[in-house]
């Protein structure tokens, strides 16, 4: 029996040094951007080809503790001038940030083109970026078999037949709660899942945050609560994580059903709870496949229950 080699996914989003203040402290230039989480939580369970820009600052450590979690980098360009930026703060709800500066620099000028190899890349993952620059990444593709995309509020208000257009190339679509009722003008988010399917994704996943996320499909839905932390210092990059967690499954796996996206569901929710119990990389870039494990475990029982007849 010849054992299924799970696929390399290729992720294209911002590598970004951070300063973040929330109520637990504050911290300055950290290692952040949507394509970092999601690859190094991806790379738990598949090998990442991470394709980004940074600037001649951006610190060699980072490079190198990149490599080291399995993620390639030939696709990461450094370019003249100073990293992307940005500072935020998150009050004691933590739900958004208030941003204090957002600073591109060779950010602004993105425009990835992708190496022979790249091309032939079954998984793809658009992270948090223009959809005008995600349309062309997926112009230079060859024969995807799964692409997954993010967006943000932003997209939404500046861009949004764009976003819709891409929509129709992409199989799963990943949206936060107050994302999707803004990108369908729907309240409730069964009616704002059901309308994203008709705009062309075969799977929407919506997260919820601390209360947790929805999965739909044309002819399935599933819910699931969040895994309860007692410690949460800085939310920043949760969402990534999930993604990473979440495309990372399907990428281990040879088919993809119902009880695979509800697995995937799960796991990128427990990645997610990594992230945000430390700044930057500080817990997700130091746990073990056993510490999710152990964790999954633990999740299983606080949510399981039995209905007898």
């Amino acid at each position: 029996m010849v054992e299924y080699k799970p696929m390399s996914i290729l992720a294209i989003g911002s590598i970004a040094l951070d300063t973040i203040k929330t109520p637990f402290g504050k911290v300055k230039n950290i290692l952040g951007g949507s394509a970092v989480y999601f690859s190094v939580s991806a790379s738990h369970f598949t090998s990442v080809k991470l394709v980004a820009v940074v600037g001649e600052d951006f610190p060699e450590k980072h490079i190198l503790f990149l490599k080291n979690k399995n993620i390639d980098l030939n696709g990461l360009s450094i370019k003249k001038g100073k990293t992307f930026h940005w500072e935020g703060e998150y009050s004691w709800n933590f739900s958004n940030p208030k941003t204090i500066t957002t600073d591109l620099n060779v950010f602004a000028d993105f425009n990835p083109e992708l190496s022979g190899d790249y091309r032939k890349s079954k998984y793809i993952f658009l992270a948090n970026i223009d959809p005008e620059i995600q349309v062309k990444v997926l112009n230079q593709i060859k024969n995807p078999k799964l692409v997954a995309c993010d967006t943000m509020n932003y997209w939404i208000e500046n861009k949004r037949k764009k976003l819709i257009n891409l929509l129709k190339r992409v199989d799963i679509f990943i949206i936060n709660e107050s994302e999707s009722k803004e990108l369908t003008y729907e309240a409730n988010l069964i009616k704002a899942g059901k309308k994203i399917l008709r705009f062309g994704p075969k799977i929407i996943v919506i997260k919820k945050g601390e209360h947790g996320v929805l999965l739909f499909t044309k002819d399935h839905m599933f819910t699931t609560p969040a895994y309860l932390l007692e410690s949460v210092f800085d939310p920043t990059g949760a969402g990534d994580t999930f993604a990473g967690g979440f495309m990372g499954y399907l990428a281990k796996h040879k088919k993809i059903g119902q009880g695979t996206l509800r697995k995937a569901v799960i796991y990128g929710s427990i990645m997610a709870t990594f992230a945000v119990e430390d700044f930057s990389l500080g817990k997700l870039g130091s746990i073990s496949k056993s510490d999710i494990e152990k964790r999954i475990k633990t999740f299983k029982k606080i949510t399981s229950f039995e209905i007898k007849p």
